[in-house]
């Protein structure tokens, strides 16, 4: 490369990027032990990975607790096996269209299950399994994409928000709310998921600048898998990583395997326990892959090769992570046949309290907005009561404040 050239060759290929192992070594300097982001310089593009895509171990083992490894291989079988259901109710005609996020479970699992019971979650709309382990039963998250919006109402026990579709709008919302906590004395912390794609919107950098700036106790997991609907990462920036964006706002920033679930864990709890001791925010960016389309309304053949897709199925992390259970003695044949059938009845219950819910009435298109409905809308009420007691609609409807139907 010719004097003055800036090396831009992405290294989204967990394969083709240095990877960062975990060794539990200490600072000789200061008898520490060495964080992750401070192996890791993004301008590098380097990459932490604990397991490769075979599931063999590139460094020491973390040696994380056995329930807590089983717990992230029973979240991503309900997952993967929930995600895949979703997708055959759309195809059904069951279901609206729906945003698969089959080959990510591992982004999401690793990241979540790293949170402390009082920390909060700013979803995107492609975080199924992030969204179950924070206390979303499985039927909220099919009742918002059947196009009813009592999926959509956060239940009590439920510390995160509801699915963001608008694109990048959930980043700046979550560090004011982090912000706010830290502010108030709250010592938890705020945890934002947003796509590859997501990050070229205004919404991501003010909201990642501010961050900086308010050093809030926020972590940002970028899940980058690749494609932004047919738009592919190499035409969303041309940084290396999209770790190293965090370099510009202050803050560290650490690229890690997204489908390497035990990495996710320790980058996105060092990250966590960051926060919450007041060392600021941290922008993960989880180098994955989605292996199914976009939404169901689109067709990835139209611009994906089958050569790449078959590269990254070879990296399934679900194959990955049971592979290294197997090695520790912990998965079995017997007990994949026991996490299916529970995974099966988990989500035959679901379907069920989804497509059996009461109707709504119309009248619900007015409620949780306002804590007092204001006049425009008592006016709008009042003309749809009337229309459904007659059963007509009035010609001059357009006229009325709101424009209303």
């Amino acid at each position: 490369m010719g004097t003055g050239q800036v090396d831009r060759r992405s290294t989204d290929d967990p394969a083709a990027a240095a990877p960062i192992r975990y060794n539990r070594t200490t600072s000789s300097d200061e008898g520490d032990v060495c964080m992750i982001v401070d192996e890791n310089d993004p301008l590098e593009g380097k990459m932490f990975q604990v397991i490769d895509k075979d599931g063999t171990l590139v460094g020491d083992d973390p040696d994380l607790p056995e329930d807590l490894l089983r717990d992230m291989y029973r979240w991503m079988v309900l997952t993967r096996m929930a995600d895949e259901k979703a997708v055959k109710l759309q195809r059904q005609g069951r279901m609206g269209t729906y945003a698969p996020s089959k080959g990510q479970e591992a982004a999401q699992v690793g990241s979540a299950l790293a949170m402390e019971e009082d920390d909060w979650l700013f979803p995107a709309f492609r975080e199924l399994g992030a969204y179950m382990i924070r206390g979303f039963a499985l039927e909220y998250d099919l009742m918002y994409f059947m196009g009813d919006p009592r999926g959509n109402q956060v239940p009590e026990d439920a510390l995160s928000m509801p699915i963001y579709v608008p694109v990048g709008t959930q980043i700046p919302q979550a560090v004011g709310f982090a912000h706010a906590m830290r502010y108030h004395d709250v010592p938890d912390v705020v945890l934002a998921y947003i796509g590859d794609g997501g990050t070229s919107a205004g919404d991501f950098h003010e909201g990642m600048n501010m961050a900086g700036i308010l050093s809030a106790p926020v972590v940002v997991v970028v899940n980058n898998n690749q494609w932004a609907i047919s738009v592919p990462r190499s035409k969303q920036t041309a940084s290396r990583t999209i770790a190293q964006k965090a370099v510009a706002y202050g803050l560290p920033g650490v690229q890690v395997d997204g489908n390497d679930v035990l990495a996710m864990y320790l980058a996105t709890k060092e990250a966590i326990d960051r926060a919450r001791a007041g060392d600021g925010p941290t922008l993960i960016e989880a180098v994955t892959y989605r292996l199914l389309m976009h939404t169901t309304a689109d067709d990835p053949t139209r611009y994906r090769t089958e050569e790449e897709q078959a590269d990254w199925e070879d990296r399934d992390p679900l194959k990955r992570f049971r592979a290294y259970l197997e090695g520790r003695g912990i998965w079995t044949g017997e007990w994949q046949d026991t996490l299916e059938r529970e995974a099966k009845a988990t989500i035959d219950a679901a379907i069920e309290r989804a497509e059996t819910l009461s109707e709504l009435s119309p009248e619900v298109l007015f409620e949780h907005m306002f804590e007092e409905m204001p006049d425009n809308l008592l006016e709008q009420l009042e003309y749809l009561e009337e229309s459904l007691a007659n059963k007509e609609v009035e010609e001059d409807a357009d006229q009325i404040q709101g424009g209303f139907p």
